[in-house]
């Protein structure tokens, strides 16, 4: 694939991930099936399945699992011209382990990963340069200080440009200190359009307070558009001013890793659309209980086609 332009560029650490195929502990030894999971590519999965051209950057290992994730993205159609190839660290992976049919266990395999070695020279500098949306995470600043340093570095480009930036706060204590994390997200906070949290990742930058009030103070940090993500509760939202409020839908939960990507990507997707706030909402909202529905971080994210069929169920925006 050539660097041509593109509406959403994305970047930071896919990796292989080991899923067991039955219940049980690990220790009792597991069928495990193999496929992949990055927050980001998980977004550029889910709009490009609605529809737009998408991008996605990142450093993937010499190795089966390295070129299964670029075999997987490229099969959605996402850009992964500029993609790096690293014959000196191996891909990091997880394994996902269904301890039951109520609870789950994820262990990580990432230390000193191909993804944490990214870089600001990683940076497809570019296509984010040309792009209309930017998309970041805080797995990413979390990684390394070079990925760190690499987030930055689109951010200027981005601003440089005038390309929205969109943020999902995606904290992961085990890659960082809640402090730690504080500062740095809220600093990246402030250059933000979109903004993404759930109820426990928004108190970390506002404090304790109720979701639509969470949502309020997140806005007031500087971006337009912030959402606060409730899982199973829905969401609650506060965009150039006004709030926005939507129940989940009620669907049967095969998996619920994943939902808040496909939150993102269907509400960015919409928003590429020239989509109003309710309706962007909606989607986003539908595209969750797709991802919920089906086994997997991405793989039941919808199309268009399947998102469209489905639609014309009653709208949950409450305004």
């Amino acid at each position: 694939m050539s660097a041509a332009p593109v509406e959403l560029v994305t970047f930071g650490e896919t990796m292989g991930v080991f899923a067991s195929h039955d219940l049980g502990p690990l220790r009792n030894g597991q069928r495990m099936v193999l496929g992949i999971a990055g927050s980001e590519s998980n977004v550029a999965i889910g709009v490009r399945r609605l529809g737009h051209s998408v991008a996605w950057a990142g450093r993937v290992g010499a190795d089966p699992i390295g070129r299964l994730v670029l075999r997987e993205l490229r099969a959605e159609g996402v850009d992964i011209s500029r993609a790096v190839i690293d014959h000196e660290a191996s891909n990091g992976f997880m394994m996902k382990v269904h301890r039951s049919t109520a609870t789950s266990e994820v262990i990580y395999s990432r230390r000193n990963s191909a993804g944490s070695t990214l870089s600001p020279a990683d940076v497809p500098t570019e296509l984010v340069a040309g792009a209309r949306l930017l998309h970041i995470t805080g797995i990413t600043l979390a990684l390394s200080e070079s990925a760190r340093n690499a987030v930055y570095t689109a951010i200027d480009v981005a601003k440089a440009h005038g390309v929205r930036i969109s943020l999902d706060l995606n904290h992961r204590r085990t890659l960082w200190s809640d402090d730690d994390a504080r500062a740095v997200l809220t600093d990246v906070i402030s250059h933000c359009d979109f903004l993404f949290a759930s109820e426990h990742e928004a108190a970390l930058i506002v404090g304790a307070r109720s979701a639509l009030d969470a949502a309020r103070a997140l806005a007031d940090l500087g971006a337009g558009h912030a959402v606060v993500k409730r899982g199973d509760l829905g969401y609650v939202a506060s965009i150039d001013g006004d709030q926005f409020t939507g129940a989940a839908f009620t669907v049967p939960v095969a998996d619920p890793v994943g939902a808040g990507d496909g939150f993102v990507a269907g509400y960015l997707a919409s928003w590429l659309d020239g989509a109003s706030p309710d309706d962007a909402l909606r989607t986003a909202n539908l595209v969750g209980a797709f991802v919920v529905a089906v086994v997997g971080d991405w793989e039941g994210l919808p199309t268009r086609a399947e998102l469209d069929a489905f639609s014309a169920r009653t709208d949950s925006v409450t305004r």
